[in-house]
């Protein structure tokens, strides 16, 4: 079954979550959060901050700590001709991969159409000079929406980024809002394109609630790329970094049957690259090109927390693969999100999928 089907008919823009919930007048944990209870076929309603209520002592939550880049500058040909270059992926050797955008009315648009070796100015006298498509199919003059990308900037990518550049955003999102819009809770390590948006919801004060009710957490990094792979695109390679207390702390977990709670799909790609298949998992680090489909058994987690996904998005794949292949489930509970309103994308609501 192909996680694509859940979903095939287009998102009503009415249920696209065009702004943070803060300026729609909610607290972070204040999002819906819909709840897929696949072993007893059951679908429930909440907020965000009502979690607490499915998760029991013992359970252990895997969170992505990456934090979330002014991954989006400014760029201009040696013509005078403006862009926006996007980064990506920081690959082995100091190369990025970038994206390549033009000028929108909303936001940035797709400009699949660069050639190796066009080179971008870039603020306070940066450069960037497209190498290859990514990944390389055929020949170097194939239209390709990333590049690898040489980069010659003033001062270390991240300290550049702060300084001179910003958010990735797409047409949905009808305004600018500031990077700490963009960051999650959990955020210690910046690295990511976009944001790892299944822990924006999380705040302080729900952390303390679940620790003290004996809930565990676990840290992980996956850096995150550019997103909006909804039609059929594999997802691309992902840096991550898996440390040996959090394999350890997963380890336990499934020995003693315990729930396993990956936040995001992030979480999911990167524990399920470093676990075998005796269903052991171990730390490691390095870049994941990993695709989970329902055809290949999940061997790290039997929960996922996420966010709602577009149709012939890859994600649905993964989702389909968390539920155990339980797809009418699946296919019921976007049915009931899409009739009661959910919002999708970064800063819309939540869905915790607990497997069988």
């Amino acid at each position: 079954m192909a996680g694509a089907s859940l979903i095939d008919e287009a998102l009503p823009t009415e249920l696209e979550a065009a702004e943070p919930p803060e300026a729609r007048g909610l607290g972070r944990d204040e999002v819906r959060l819909l709840v897929s209870d696949v072993a007893a076929d059951s679908i429930e309603h909440a907020r965000f901050h009502e979690l607490p209520r499915w998760l029991s002592p013992g359970d252990l939550l895997v969170i992505n700590t990456s934090g979330t880049l002014n991954a989006a500058v400014a760029a201009e040909t040696p013509g005078g001709e403006s862009f926006e270059l996007h980064l990506s992926t920081r690959l082995p050797g100091g190369f990025w991969t970038v994206e390549v955008r033009s000028p929108g009315s909303k936001a940035s648009l797709p400009h699949p159409w660069s050639q190796p070796g066009a080179t971008f100015r870039l603020p306070a006298g940066g450069k960037a000079t497209l190498l290859a498509p990514y990944p390389l199919r055929s020949s170097l003059a194939m239209p390709s929406r990333l590049w690898v990308a040489a980069l010659e900037l003033p001062s270390a990518v991240v300290p550049y980024l702060d300084a001179h550049g910003f958010p990735i955003r797409y047409g949905y999102v009808t305004q600018p809002w500031p990077g700490s819009m963009y960051q999650t809770v959990f955020a210690t390590e910046p690295g990511s394109a976009e944001m790892p948006s299944a822990g924006r919801p999380f705040t302080p004060e729900l952390v303390t609630r679940l620790v003290a009710r004996g809930v565990q957490f676990a840290p992980l990094v996956l850096h995150t790329g550019v997103a909006s792979l909804e039609d059929h695109e594999p997802p691309y390679e992902e840096f991550y970094r898996v440390p040996r207390h959090t394999a350890d702390l997963v380890n336990a977990a499934r020995r003693e049957g315990r729930r396993i709670v990956a936040v995001g799909t992030t979480v999911v790609r990167a524990l399920e690259t470093v676990t075998d298949e005796r269903a052991t998992t171990w730390p490691g680090e390095g870049w994941t090109s990993l695709v989970i489909t329902p055809d290949r058994r999940l061997r790290s987690v039997n929960a996922l927390m996420t966010g709602l996904h577009e149709p012939r998005a890859t994600h649905l794949a993964m989702l389909a693969a968390v539920a155990g292949g339980a797809h009418e489930h699946l296919v019921r509970a976007y049915a009931e999100a899409r009739r009661r309103g959910y919002l999708w994308h970064e800063f819309g609501d939540s869905h915790l999928i607990l497997g069988r």
